[in-house]
């Protein structure tokens, strides 16, 4: 990529961050704000972020309007409703004498804030049921393309895969995991990841429900966690039509008759089921010809492939392939309602002891830009996409009934209505202190492995590899590649 080049994606990846994460948080604290206004609430300060403010004014209403130097959310300054003088700073006088709001203000004016994610999520999700959202057609089914017969540990062992231990094969379908049913490559592996499943001698354990033809198995897998980020993994990669898309002129694929357009079948009799197993059955050939099957225009075509060594194969072949690429339209309630299963999931699976889910598998501010950065060079509806995501989370992480996010805010506000008078001042000062310390230091952890995934990305954006090279989408979010 030339600097001209670099500077232009990078430019808009910064405008990206700025409209959907930036507008993602306004349009949080413009609800708390726009509510508060209708009813009568005194409010002092309207901030984009924490801490010193960058720039800042006061507007003919009398609120102070500014953008503040830590990005890491936004807040409202409402000192009738909550004392936040620790994040928020001191009240005026004037406010101070104000009565303090009903209970109904209170709950309508905290609980603004996540509803006006959700409806920013809805808008974004209609106009993608509308457009469409280009995804690749290999995921769009749960069907197992390659089984790997070994997983490598993070210290570096081997051990057999568990779908080999499990009897899995290339061409199996997974309609469910632990019960609960999964249409796409995506849902398997969130499943999968978030399960917790264990065996009596405490080793991880999926239920997997697979279609075979027409019979349905009920199997158990004992999933190893592996991967740079160590999670169960089951050792298949989806089934994927291996479509030619180019040619290098003068390759051995041009020369042997092979097409673009072309779809691979089988060589010397192995299916081609992923770029897996394509790249094994050219191993096993390596130096003798090979026969291989390809269909072309709905008819099978037999071509003869006279192979060079294994460490040339990738060169001489000179093919490049094509995934199909399908346009989906999901609706909007389907859009907000998978996210809010995932969510929920996910927050269960952070509370369950028997889950290998952990905090460090979480985002911060900096992972969420770089998902933002990642999508944002693929195609805008990404954008959107991980913008609905983002937003339902919002909603949600700010509903939890916690000291600092609006939640906890609600929460006190219904004791203090059934006991009959507010909690004590001193009480939540000191509840809402020991949770900003524990959020802030939760935000530096997860910062923490957000910055080790960066670096990590960085060192593997590494030569081309050796095998036939797949032109296709990067994912909207990362993931591990294959569970």
């Amino acid at each position: 990529m030339d600097i001209f080049q670099l500077l232009t994606s990078s430019v808009w990846s910064i405008l990206m961050i700025a409209v959907f994460f930036g507008g993602s948080i306004f349009v949080h604290e413009l609800g708390h704000f726009w509510v508060a206004k209708k009813r009568g609430v005194k409010v002092e300060r309207f901030s984009i972020g924490f801490g010193p403010a960058i720039f800042k004014w006061t507007g003919k209403d009398g609120v102070e309007y500014r953008l503040s130097w830590l990005p890491l959310g936004g807040y409202v300054a409402l000192p009738q409703l909550a004392d936040m003088r620790g994040l928020e700073g001191e009240p005026s006088a004037e406010t101070a004498a104000l009565p303090s709001p009903n209970y109904t203000t209170r709950m309508l004016v905290f609980g603004a804030g996540a509803f006006m994610n959700v409806v920013f999520a809805f808008a974004l999700a209609t106009i993608l049921w509308q457009v469409g959202l280009p995804t690749n057609a290999d995921t769009q089914r749960a069907k197992i393309g390659h089984v790997a017969p070994e997983l490598t540990l993070p210290d570096g062992g081997k051990v057999k895969s568990p779908a080999a231990e499990a009897g899995l094969r290339p061409g199996d379908t997974i309609v469910a995991i632990d019960g609960n049913a999964v249409t796409t490559w995506d849902e398997m592996r969130q499943y999968l990841f978030t399960g917790s499943g264990r065996t009596v001698d405490g080793r991880p354990q999926a239920a997997l429900t697979v279609r075979r033809g027409e019979e349905t198995l009920i199997l158990s897998a004992r999933p190893v966690l592996a991967g740079d980020e160590r999670m169960r993994m089951l050792g298949v990669s989806p089934w994927q039509e291996l479509k030619i898309a180019e040619l290098s002129p003068g390759g051995l694929g041009e020369k042997s008759g092979l097409r673009a357009g072309d779809r691979l079948r089988t060589l010397d009799g192995v299916a081609l089921t992923s770029f897996a197993t394509f790249e094994q059955a050219l191993v096993a050939a390596a130096g003798r010809e090979a026969a291989l099957e390809v269909e072309r225009d709905g008819a099978p075509v037999r071509l003869a492939l006279a192979l060079p060594a294994a460490d040339k194969i990738g060169e001489a072949l000179g093919l490049g392939f094509d995934p199909e690429i399908v346009m989906i339209h999901p609706t909007p309630w389907k859009q907000i309602g998978d996210n809010v299963r995932m969510t929920f999931r996910t927050l269960g699976s952070l509370l369950n002891r028997d889950s290998d889910v952990g905090i460090s598998k979480l985002s911060g501010p900096i992972g969420i830009a770089r998902v933002f950065h990642m999508t944002a060079q693929i195609d805008i509806r990404y954008v959107l996409w991980f913008t609905i995501v983002v937003n339902v989370n919002l909603a949600i992480f700010n509903l939890l009934p916690l000291p600092v996010l609006d939640g906890g805010h609600m929460l006190f506000a219904t004791i203090g209505k059934l006991r009959g008078r507010a909690l004590p001042q001193g009480f939540i000062h000191a509840a809402q202190s020991v949770f900003v310390a524990c959020l802030l230091a939760m935000m530096i952890y997860v910062s923490f492995f957000d910055v080790k995934r960066i670096a990590r990305d960085v060192k593997a954006d590494s030569p081309a590899p050796a095998m036939p090279a797949k032109t296709e989408p990067a994912p909207a979010a990362p993931a591990p590649a294959a569970p």
